[in-house]
């Protein structure tokens, strides 16, 4: 047993360090590649920018549309006399950021690689690190499972009921993820980006969900000072979000497939009852089945959590990382 344990550790040592260089090999080829491509363009933005503020009284609105664009998507905001060419959005904290974004499929769109040679080394890297992550992902959830496991073990050492168990278990699944992954990431953002807290709340979910719409992006507010490799630490929490998300999702996944079930199960003897008394000329044992079932589903309905939060961590994590 304890070489099967030593095994496994180093199993997941070995993964998650092969995951981050991974990441890290990733982000120091995304900025070898983008960043002196992309200083360029905003050299040539801002010259835009002082060709504009000397002749913008004779520019037409088709030219003022496109030097508009022109210069944001490289960069250059048309506010303020401040030169941006200086900050590079492929330094290695937003580069090590974008690598996360990818081998995770949040896709916010902000920021992209433009050259040739980004755009062919996006493609392999994604194509290696999307199924990577899926792996790191079930093993990080694995992790998860078996500490709410020994949290079990430990309360039923203690002498507490197996269904009292589960519900706590539960409960501390569900509130140690929402508070480490939702709350004080959001009360982080409204501090550092100047957010309100649901708009924390809300960047955080759309992330960890993978939906990624791209209209709140960390890091990319011009008129804010960021600490240093801040992109770097966000890409850190997402990444170790996603397992907790992901195993959210299972379980809720197999909630309404277990009460999909159950309901079924019920109409459809529900309908046998039905079907017997009406050959039988009388119908009124239906309608007490029909409330004895429905009180059954509401007793039920907290076992029935708990016991799927169980069945989905052993679906997720149990069988399917045996060859991993």
């Amino acid at each position: 047993m304890q070489p099967a344990m030593c095994s496994g550790k180093l199993q997941t040592g070995l993964l998650v360090a092969g995951y981050f260089v991974y990441l890290l090999v990733g982000a120091a080829v995304f900025q070898a590649l983008e960043r002196t491509a992309e200083k360029q363009e905003k050299i040539a933005a801002a010259q835009m920018k002082e060709a504009f503020l000397q002749s913008f009284t004779h520019l037409t609105v088709a030219e003022m549309e496109q030097f508009m664009k022109v210069t944001i998507q490289n960069g250059v905001y048309p506010v303020g006399n401040e030169s941006q060419t200086e900050d590079s959005n492929w330094d290695f904290s937003n580069s090590f950021f974008f690598a996360g974004t990818v081998v995770s499929t949040i896709g916010y769109g902000t920021l992209h690689p433009k050259t040739a040679g980004g755009q062919i080394f996006c493609v392999f890297f994604a194509l290696f690190g999307i199924p990577l992550n899926i792996v790191f992902l079930h093993r990080v959830g694995k992790m998860l499972s078996l500490l709410c496991k020994k949290l079990g073990k430990f309360l039923y050492e203690k002498g507490m009921r197996k269904k009292k168990i589960k519900f706590l278990t539960l409960l501390f699944f569900l509130a140690t993820g929402i508070l480490v992954f939702l709350c004080l990431p959001s009360l982080f953002f409204q501090i550092t980006e100047g957010w309100s807290y649901s708009e924390g709340i809300y960047f955080a979910f759309i992330t960890l969900s993978t939906i990624g719409f791209g209209d709140y992006v960390v890091g990319k507010q011009p008129d804010r000072i960021y600490f240093s490799y801040y992109r770097t630490l966000v890409a850190i929490w997402i990444l170790f979000g996603l397992a907790w998300i992901a195993l959210l999702f299972n379980l809720l996944t197999t909630v309404l497939e277990d009460t999909e079930k159950i309901i079924v199960k019920d109409l459809h003897q529900i309908g046998k009852c039905f079907r017997k008394n009406a050959e039988e000329g009388h119908g009124r044992a239906c309608w007490f089945y029909l409330d004895f079932a429905a009180c059954k589903k509401s007793c039920l309905f907290q076992e029935l959590t708990c016991t799927s939060f169980y069945e989905a961590l052993h679906n997720t994590f149990g069988r399917r990382n045996k060859g991993i």
